[in-house]
């Protein structure tokens, strides 16, 4: 069969993700902080684009016309005009000597007194007399701000090391502290990087870890509490002996303690609340990173129906829109193909934003709808009564796909009687029910375990064997491994465990 070239028709169908698609589909996923900052971003590379202001209406551009600086002319002529004597006599109606007349304030005369003679007035929030402490000055100076745990360490590295060379060495091992008060750089790494021996940043390291607050710069647990435990001169052998083998004080093992420390009863009792009076975490005390409240970007409220009433978050939506009027004034002033070009590039961006943004809020309410729509057990009456659901069923439901409805829920909250959820929490995976019941949600059987080791004795500790008989009793299927998993989720410690700990406490802590 002879090969040659020849020329076909065909016809397809394709999707091309174009710029403007690409744009949408990152809009959804952005929590509304990062959309906050995608568009000032855009606010600023835009000039066709605006902010809004409180009342809807649009913020006026720079350089907004003859009719803009005409009302700022207005405005601050009418202001002028209010801020002289005569405008502030008529609306106050009556002379400025008049008003506070047992308030005058003194005025010195320096044509007949000198400058060391100048009366004091009073200050704006005080007396005739005034005070440092009055004024604005004084509220000014009492304003502090609170230092940091590397500032801390630093102040305390200037004034406890001479050599300049040890300086640097103890700068980079504060940096490498972390909120806790953890050393968490290894000291290898730093070496390496300043070119100096271990033993040398070793050294200074002792040094740094005798600073304030106590137990600053340990690289581990058992270091952080023998160093308080040194500074309070209890560090014996029995208690490193306590320090080396924490993790069976964690399990409360008391007998393999009190056998590796070689202490009775009454000694391991006291060397366990000496630990427990210890800071495991001295770095805490100057907090770290301020903690971001939670906005939520959806309303759940209760309808007088007993219906639910589903709400956008108006602070969390963008107000942005285009100046039509600007842009109608700057195209007739182009010069160039090239500016027009550009005007036209910026009109084109900023409809296509505005269209997202309206697009994403749509999508938002419909998705934040449906959900609550399939989980109105849960808004009703709890946790207990969460179904289990995944993206298909809702995708399917509003006519979405289900990218599109796990890019809607991602970093995006709601709020509703109970408290504030994201809204991935809604979705669960199903744990068959016995018989022909109905599927219980994993969530709401976690929620179920952690009922019932809540409601333990220290008689009476249930196993997992036996969480799984009563979880089938109310007809829950489930495996043993999987009542396992969802209590390691909730960072429950196993019955044995439990029942060392319980027993512990009802013998006061021996």
């Amino acid at each position: 069969m002879a090969m040659m070239p020849r020329m076909e028709l065909r016809q397809g169908q394709s999707l091309v993700m174009t710029p403007q698609l690409l744009q949408a589909i990152k809009l959804l996923q952005l929590s509304h902080l990062e959309l906050q900052d995608f568009v000032e971003g855009e606010l600023e590379r835009n000039p066709l684009l605006e902010r809004t202001d409180d009342a809807g209406e649009p913020a006026l551009p720079n350089g907004g016309g003859e009719a803009a600086m005409a009302a700022d002319q207005a405005s601050y002529e009418r202001a002028e005009r209010l801020n002289t004597q005569e405008g502030m006599e008529g609306r106050l109606g009556t002379g400025l000597e008049n008003v506070f007349q047992n308030e005058q304030p003194q005025v010195a005369r320096l044509d007949t007194q000198g400058a060391d003679s100048l009366p004091i007035t009073g200050g704006a929030y005080g007396g005739a007399g005034g005070s440092f402490e009055e004024g604005p000055e004084g509220f000014e100076s009492s304003l502090t701000v609170e230092a940091s745990l590397h500032e801390h360490l630093s102040a305390q590295l200037d004034l406890a090391v001479a050599s300049p060379a040890e300086r640097l060495i103890g700068r980079h091992i504060i940096d490498g502290v972390d909120d806790a008060g953890y050393l968490a750089e290894p000291l290898a790494d730093i070496a390496a990087r300043l070119g100096v021996d271990e033993a040398r940043v070793e050294a200074v390291l002792r040094i740094v870890q005798s600073f304030d607050p106590s137990g600053v710069a340990a690289r581990d647990v058992g270091e952080c509490l023998a160093i308080q435990l040194r500074d309070r001169d209890r560090c014996d052998p029995a208690m490193l002996a306590l320090l080396a083998n924490l993790p069976l004080l964690a399990k409360r093992d008391y007998a393999a303690l009190k056998r590796i420390c070689g202490v009775d009863d009454e000694d391991i009792a006291d060397m366990v609340a000496e630990i427990r009076r210890l800071d495991p975490k001295p770095g805490r005390a100057f907090g770290g990173s301020a903690a971001e409240t939670v906005v939520p970007d959806v309303f759940i409220r209760a309808a007088p129906d007993g219906s639910w009433l589903v709400d956008l978050n108006p602070d969390t939506l963008p107000r942005v829109l285009v100046n039509q009027t600007y842009h109608a004034r700057v195209s007739r002033a182009a010069r160039n193909d090239e500016e027009k070009a550009f005007i036209a590039e910026c009109l084109q961006t900023a409809n296509w934003l505005t269209r997202s943004l309206e697009q994403r809020a749509r999508t938002i309410l419909k998705v934040a709808s449906e959900i609550v729509r399939q989980q109105d057990g849960f808004f009703a009456h709890g946790v207990e009564h969460l179904r289990p659901l995944n993206l298909k069923t809702v995708a399917d439901a509003i006519g979405m796909h289900e990218s599109t409805v796990s890019r809607v829920t991602s970093n995006k909250y709601l709020t509703c009687p109970r408290g504030v959820f994201e809204m991935k929490y809604f979705f669960s995976a199903a744990i068959a029910a016995t018989g022909y019941g109905e599927a219980h949600s994993a969530e709401a059987v976690r929620y179920k375990i952690k009922q019932m080791i809540d409601d333990e004795t220290p008689a009476e500790v249930l196993s997992d064997d036996a969480i799984v008989t009563r979880l089938k009793a109310s007809g829950i299927d489930i495996a043993r491994r999987t009542v396992a998993k969802y209590r390691e989720s909730l960072r429950i410690p196993s019955s044995m465990e439990r029942r060392r700990e319980k027993l512990a406490m009802a013998n006061g802590g021996r």
